[in-house]
């Protein structure tokens, strides 16, 4: 079982794992969200690594990622699943471009966590406009 930190933390190694291409600017977003969210203001940050890997093992076998889906439902209060779902929005767009991979990925995660059609589509458009560039 991990705890809701955790689960957080997987939401958002996997939408940078999606396309198989863990970016500097998605690793670098996950630390700062890490950082200086409210949420995770209990968390020690010196262990971010470790479940990281954590998470990153868990994709190993066949059924990895739907396994790694379970931890985080299970692990976050219905409170918390748009939040994972807002912060792996800002991995996938932290380098500016998601990749199809990336955009399934999502897809994948909103529906395992219960995030409704409506709530998500606001979340991916908060994100694509924090994100924006000229």
């Amino acid at each position: 079982m991990i705890g809701h930190h955790e689960a957080l933390i997987y939401s958002m190694v996997l939408a940078a794992a999606a396309d198989r291409d863990m970016t500097d600017s998605e690793l670098n977003r996950i630390g700062e969200i890490v950082r200086h969210l409210p949420i995770f203001a209990d968390f020690d940050g010196d262990t971010l690594p470790q479940v990281a890997e954590d998470c990153a093992k868990l994709l190993g076998p066949e059924d990895g990622l739907n396994d790694a889906f379970g931890k985080i439902k299970e692990a976050l209060p219905d409170r918390l699943r748009e939040t994972a779902y807002a912060l792996a929005c800002d991995v996938v767009a932290a380098d500016a471009r998601a990749s199809q991979e990336e955009l399934r990925l999502l897809e994948l995660l909103r529906h395992a966590i219960g995030v409704g059609r409506l709530p998500a589509a606001a979340i991916e458009r908060a994100a694509a406009a924090r994100y924006a560039t000229l």
